[in-house]
C-alpha cells in the first residue's frame, strides 16, 4: 500500500479486497454499522477495504488489490475475475502463487 501511495496514487483510488480474515480497518468500520461503512466507499476519499465476498458491491476504482489471505478457494475463484472488472487501471493480486494459480486454473 505504501508503494502505491508513494508512487502518486490517491488513497481514494484504491480498493483492497481480502479473501480470508477481514482487514482490521474494515472490521473496525463495520462495527459502526453497514450503512456508514459503505458510505465511506461512496465518499471515495480513502482506501476502501472489503471482504472479497462483497466484491459485487464494491465500486470501480483505478487500483484493486486482492489479498488472497485464506478463506475457501471458491471465494478467491469468484472474487478474482470480478476484481479484474472493478480495476480501472491496475489489478494487484497478493498471496501464494501456487494457490492463486490453482484457483484460476492457470499459470500466472
Amino acid at each position: 500500500m505504501d508503494l502505491l501511495l508513494d508512487s502518486g496514487r490517491a488513497p481514494g483510488e484504491v480498493l483492497v479486497l481480502t479473501t480470508g480474515e477481514q482487514h482490521p480497518w474494515a472490521a473496525h468500520e463495520l462495527s459502526f454499522g453497514e450503512a456508514s461503512y459503505w458510505a465511506q466507499q461512496d465518499a471515495g476519499d480513502d482506501v476502501f477495504y472489503a471482504a472479497a465476498a462483497a466484491v459485487d458491491r464494491a465500486a470501480v476504482r483505478p487500483v484493486v488489490v486482492v489479498a488472497v489471505n485464506g478463506g475457501p478457494d471458491a471465494v478467491a475463484a469468484t472474487a478474482l475475475p470480478l476484481a479484474h472488472k472493478r480495476a480501472g487501471t491496475l489489478l494487484i493480486v497478493c498471496g501464494d502463487p501456487q494457490q492463486i494459480n490453482a484457483v484460476l486454473g492457470a499459470g500466472v
